[in-house]
């Protein structure tokens, strides 16, 4: 008598856990709690169960998932328990790799770090079940980048000067509590988005490069998920990439020339919490003034400031490129580049209704916060504070 994966085999018979993975393909939960008896009653299949779930999660590296969608999935779907199982699996698998592709281990850091928690050996079977029960019905995606594992390109040292520049600045417009100052930190940022764009256009068209554009994922999460997607499809836009939003798995893809994603995302994920700040304070006003906060307003609000703020950037981003005319031609050729790379990704796309209660004064609120989180450069408030605030 044998062992492998530490379950005795006999006479060609199905191992314990190819018996309980017969549950993860069934449709009741009767058949779960039969496999999941199963692995209690044999512990000897403990390492197997682990290094098989590991082994899925590879497999959905080569469909195109990355470590951050996993974990998105799992948190809508399942519970705390869950992801503390599916964290020690990420972390696992991914160990195995000298280097990971870029952007995976700033998502590797955002793991929960916390243990998975004693329990008894039915529940665990049980949880881990209902685990690998989600990760083998995930569909393909279409990947975004390499996989570990693969050829990757050389690593850079640290990140661009540009980078950490605007992420200082839009820490500083998160952190203060003065809407001016926010609003001039925020201007730079986006000011300092377009000139590098325009750094990368003049680089392109004085020696052509086999560059090609790129992709990335970012979540879109509830509640409020489409107007936060209308506000990063206007970052993007704003900011020569294209944004196209999977609403039934929680995230957009933004495609874009490698220079231009991580700014993007920087920028989205401030404005988002920006415009929350902004909304929290905009509810206050309305809690004194006697009326009750509501879905429709937070909704009207943060479709208003979406909206308003699309126009704002793209304004800041015609205006630094006017400067430059001689260089237009070169952007134009790198927006074609980047819708191409969009047509190519997602041949089957389509646009959607704005589906929103509708609140007058959330609206107005909404387009008033975003005017103070305007994009005026010029104003007083940078160059009183020494340039971008260092």
């Amino acid at each position: 008598m044998g062992h492998e994966d530490g379950v005795s085999t006999r006479d060609g018979v199905n191992t314990t856990i190819d018996k309980a993975f017969e549950a993860l393909y069934a449709s009741d939960d009767g058949s779960l709690d039969t496999a999941a008896s199963l692995l209690a009653a044999d512990r000897s299949a403990d390492a197997g169960l682990t290094r098989r779930g590991e082994e899925f999660v590879r497999t959905l590296w080569g469909r195109g998932w990355q470590p951050a969608d996993i974990v998105r999935m799992a948190r809508r779907d399942l519970a705390d328990e869950h992801l503390r199982v599916l964290t020690g699996l990420i972390r696992g698998e991914t160990a195995r790799y000298e280097r990971l592709p870029h952007r995976w281990q700033a998502q590797l850091d955002e793991l929960d770090a916390a243990p998975a928690r004693p329990t008894d050996r039915f529940s665990y079977a049980t949880t881990v079940l209902e685990l690998y029960r989600l990760l083998v019905r995930l569909p393909r995606l279409d990947a975004v980048g390499p996989v570990p594992g693969e050829a990757l390109p050389p690593a850079v040292a640290g990140e661009p000067r540009m980078l950490t520049r605007i992420r200082a600045l839009l820490a500083k417009a998160e952190a203060t509590g003065f809407p001016e100052e926010a609003e001039a930190l925020t201007a730079k940022a986006q000011e300092l988005m377009a000139r590098h764009s325009l750094d990368e256009a003049t680089l392109a068209a004085g020696a052509p490069s086999p560059e090609t554009p790129g992709a990335v994922r970012i979540g879109v999460e509830p509640p409020y998920e489409q107007a936060k997607a209308i506000l990063l499809d206007a970052v993007a836009t704003a900011n020569h990439c294209r944004a196209v939003w999977n609403e039934s798995y929680g995230f957009s893809t933004v495609v874009g020339f490698e220079a231009d994603l991580d700014p993007v995302e920087l920028l989205y994920t401030s404005l988002l919490v920006q415009g929350q700040a902004a909304m929290t304070r905009a509810e206050a006003e309305q809690r004194a003034g006697g009326r009750k906060r509501t879905k429709s307003f937070r909704q009207s609000f943060l479709l208003a400031y979406a909206n308003r703020l699309g126009t704002r950037l793209s304004a800041t981003s015609r205006r630094v490129a006017a400067e430059a005319p001689s260089l237009l031609p070169a952007l134009a050729s790198r927006d074609l580049a980047v819708t191409t790379r969009t047509d190519e990704l997602f041949p089957e796309t389509r646009s959607t209704r704005v589906r929103a209660a509708w609140d007058e004064e959330g609206w107005t609120h909404g387009a008033s916060a975003a005017d103070r989180a305007g994009l005026h450069p010029g104003r007083r408030g940078i160059g009183e504070r020494g340039g971008d605030g260092r």
